[in-house]
């Protein structure tokens, strides 16, 4: 199932479920992108509603370094624990999105992410129960402002931004996401960044039982699992389109005042 949040033409938001115009479950490429959104018996088009982030957070727990390609084009050494940082809810954004980014700066970077979206509340779970409290899988890109995550410890300017994180536009349960899933970022149209999720240096399963150890998890929050190498800049204009095999395409696009 790819559960959907949307706005309908009467303004009311509404949960559905995001499938093939047959009825079947959207694949990789039409969710996002084309299919329809079923709320009880009503059928919507996706293009006559505002699809809204898949789940509202009340944190984002982000890893750094999860890709030890993304790790050497960052000169930085694979870490031997998680590398975690936050980001708030603010960051927040959603599918078809044009994100307004911080003014003046030098560089602002995409970062393609697998996003794990929890589904109850939970603290000091085990590696071994860790799937257990994962309600699905979900697009995310880290939008990072460089020019002040360079001078600052915590990143609150680099990655607290308003629209930082946008998310969607479904959350997919975890049977429709394979391990081996492609992970793919493409710039008005140029494939930019591609790897797979079993690719991270640290699995989800270890993610989970690691941020459990010192913070407790709510449903809705998402964990941004890292980006691999291909990181690159954004400029006025660019449109982004994240790609998860199993979860669908993540679109938006970027302005700079």
């Amino acid at each position: 199932m790819k559960r959907v949040r949307f706005r309908d033409p009467s303004g009311t938001v509404r949960s559905g479920t995001w499938l093939e115009e047959d009825g079947t479950p959207a694949d990789t490429e039409t969710a996002g992108t084309g299919g329809t959104i079923r709320f009880g018996a009503r059928s919507y088009d996706p293009d006559a509603v505002d699809i809204l982030a898949p789940c509202e957070p009340s944190k984002i727990v982000c890893v750094g370094l999860n890709y030890a390609d993304h790790a050497d084009e960052q000169d930085s050494e694979v870490p031997d624990r998680p590398l975690l940082f936050l980001k708030p809810p603010n960051t927040v954004a959603s599918h078809h999105s044009n994100i307004r980014l911080p003014a003046g700066k030098e560089r602002i970077d995409y970062e393609a992410e697998l996003g794990v979206v929890v589904d109850s509340q939970c603290r000091n779970v085990d590696e071994s129960d860790a799937m257990d409290i994962v309600a699905g899988y979900t697009c995310l890109v880290d939008l990072s402002n460089r020019d002040d995550q360079n001078r600052e410890q915590n990143w609150v300017r680099g990655k607290a931004f308003d629209n930082a994180a946008p998310i969607g536009p479904v959350v997919a349960s975890p049977e429709h996401v394979p391990d081996d899933a492609a992970v793919e970022l493409r710039v008005n149209g140029e494939l930019r960044q591609s790897s797979t999720r079993e690719q991270l240096i640290f699995p989800i399963s270890e993610l989970i039982a690691e941020i459990t150890t010192y913070l407790t998890l709510e449903p809705g929050d998402v964990i941004a699992t890292g980006t691999p190498q291909g990181v690159g800049p954004l400029f006025d204009g660019d449109e982004v389109d994240v790609s998860i095999e199993g979860v669908g395409k993540l679109r938006h696009t970027v302005s700079i005042p």
